[in-house]
């Protein structure tokens, strides 16, 4: 087609308004035909000039994320036309040093919803010259869950082969070391030897301390890969988690975290097992306060979503990296110099339990941000009218 229209401009000065007006209708057809399709597929299109200034934008692109639309797009580098500060560096950055990047992805928070894209940027090549670029966007997010899902899957199911021989193999030695310490802290204390007395109490204090320490550590490591004896019953979210945050409310204040509480006056009724659920929100208060050392913000919200509930947990801490992000749920992972490496696991699981999901969106330095949906059950039997006429 391209030649064919190359031919005609040619001998466009020989051409009579009749053909000319057949040949513009020929290319509006073909550009048409081509703006379907580009429309038409999953991945998102961006072009831009050689200057760095949007040309075209598909719709798949314009429904994606990172896109800040507006007014007078194609008068505005492609930069200046996304939203996402990463991905607009990232673009920038590739113009400005005119490399070709085929693979690089971002994880973006939307909505409650955690996106992660694929993104590259190719040159725009004709007849041997660059004439632009090319930003191609991708939404991978549902292959990157079912990975994750996946790795998790296989991670417990190796713990779980494990769990019985290591728990029953570490609790007993733990129990007689355990007795013993009484027996000997019992002998001491009927020494007449005061100063014996004083420094023996000290290390056995200490030894109690690490006894109580690994049977933490080992009641963590049971409950991640047995069975959850889960019990279900009609409750209301929203009065859960204002218990929790009342009995959080001191430990939040002593770390300097102040507390943001946007919770919906009126959520739906889910079936939920109170015991497990407050278990798993107390573990991610907990891991918000301590990436927050020298205190923060922590706020909570929970609001309906269609046939969802859906809650956040948002901290203005550390934050993480997207490689630290992509494990967190995995058993015995953690970024903690003392811990389990369990307790979001933990919440994975009992998410799990309750038919509900759950994902992260961090950025290092700039805080994290946990959200959970869980699904809302349907009240109501709705049949299918039958037309006694037609038999459907």
């Amino acid at each position: 087609m391209r030649g064919f229209v190359r031919r005609a401009l040619e001998k466009l000065k020989k051409v009579d308004p009749e053909q000319l007006a057949q040949l513009l209708d020929t290319m509006y057809a073909d550009n048409e035909r081509m703006a379907v399709v580009l429309d038409s597929i999953n991945e998102g299109v961006v072009v831009a000039d050689t200057t760095g200034r949007v040309m075209w934008i598909n719709k798949a692109a314009e429904r994606m994320v990172p896109l800040s639309l507006g007014r007078n797009v194609r008068e505005r580098p492609i930069f200046e036309v996304i939203a996402d500060p990463d991905i607009a560096t990232f673009v920038r950055n590739g113009l400005e040093n005119e490399e070709s990047i085929a693979d690089r992805e971002f994880t973006l928070d939307h909505n409650g919803q955690t996106r992660t894209l694929n993104c590259g940027l190719l040159p725009l090549v004709n007849d041997g010259q660059i004439r632009g670029t090319v930003l191609h966007l991708s939404d991978v997010s549902e292959r990157r869950l079912r990975e994750a899902r996946l790795r998790r899957a296989e991670s417990l199911a190796s713990l779980t082969t494990l769990a019985a021989g290591v728990a029953h193999e570490i609790k007993n030695p733990l129990g007689s070391i355990g007795i013993h310490t009484q027996l000997v802290r019992k002998a001491v204390t009927q020494s007449a030897d005061a100063k014996l007395h004083d420094a023996v109490d000290g290390f056995l204090d200490v030894i109690d301390e690490e006894i109580e320490r690994l049977n933490r550590i080992v009641v963590d490591f049971l409950f991640a890969v047995r069975p959850m004896n889960v019990e279900f019953e009609d409750g209301d979210l929203g009065k859960l988690l204002q218990d929790l945050l009342a009995f959080v409310q001191y430990e939040l204040e002593d770390a300097g975290v102040k507390l943001e509480n946007d919770i919906e006056a009126e959520l739906p009724a889910i079936r939920l097992d109170p015991r497990y659920l407050k278990q798993a929100f107390l573990n991610i208060v907990k891991n918000a306060i301590a990436a927050m050392p020298d205190g923060g913000v922590l706020r909570v919200s929970c609001r309906q979503r269609g046939d969802q509930v859906v809650l956040r947990f948002t901290d203005t801490g550390e934050g993480m990296s997207d490689e630290v992000a992509a494990k967190i749920f995995e058993p015995y992972f953690t970024t903690k110099d003392f811990g389990s490496g369990l307790g979001l696991t933990l919440v994975y699981r009992v998410v799990k339990e309750h038919k509900g999901d759950i994902s992260v969106a961090s950025r290092e330095g700039h805080g994290t941000t946990f959200s959970i949906s869980l699904p809302v059950p349907q009240r109501e039997m709705r049949l299918i009218a039958w037309n006694r006429e037609n038999g459907v």
